[in-house]
């Protein structure tokens, strides 16, 4: 029988391995569930904004912040997407995690020319969602509001356009 020795580098590679393991089968989980159920303040008007107001539309949640680097890098593509794949049966809806005012992520979004909806995330939404490890995280809904896919980080455009035409045929 061989003995196998485990050095301390082997042990923390071992670990962050089971680690990952464990938080990309919590991210197949999470693409099997209705979208949770929450209703937030547009940035622009104030007016309520629920998942069921896009019954039927196929939607890319997006956590992000104002002051994210990666967040802002991926606007221009959403914004993008949105134009594209809105008329289809579409929406991106932005969460933002800012702890600032309303109008001051309202100010950003007009800066950034988004063209979607913007929300003010409460602290109980990115937890139905299964927690927001970091930003931007985004989360892909099909028209019959499942979460079918989870983007932790910045995701190129190329890869949403794929997803996007997989859900919408």
């Amino acid at each position: 029988m061989q003995t196998i020795k485990f050095t301390a580098a082997k042990i923390r590679v071992l670990t962050i391995t089971l680690a990952l393991f464990a938080l990309m089968a919590s991210g197949a989980q999470a693409a099997a569930t209705k979208v949770p159920d929450f209703s937030l303040p547009s940035v622009k008007d104030g007016s309520m904004v629920k998942p069921s107001g896009y019954q039927g539309k196929a939607m890319l949640i997006n956590f992000f912040a104002t002051w994210c680097p990666p967040c802002r890098k991926e606007i221009p593509s959403l914004i993008q997407l949105q134009k594209d794949f809105g008329p289809k049966g579409f929406t991106v809806l932005g969460i933002s995690t800012d702890q600032g005012t309303a109008s001051m992520v309202e100010k950003f979004a007009q800066k950034m020319e988004i063209n979607y909806p913007v929300v003010l995330s409460d602290s109980q939404t990115p937890r139905a969602f299964g927690g927001i490890l970091g930003i931007p995280t985004s989360f892909l809904v099909n028209k019959e509001g499942n979460v079918v896919k989870r983007y932790d980080g910045y995701v190129d455009h190329q890869t949403l356009v794929n997803d996007l035409n997989a859900i919408l045929k």
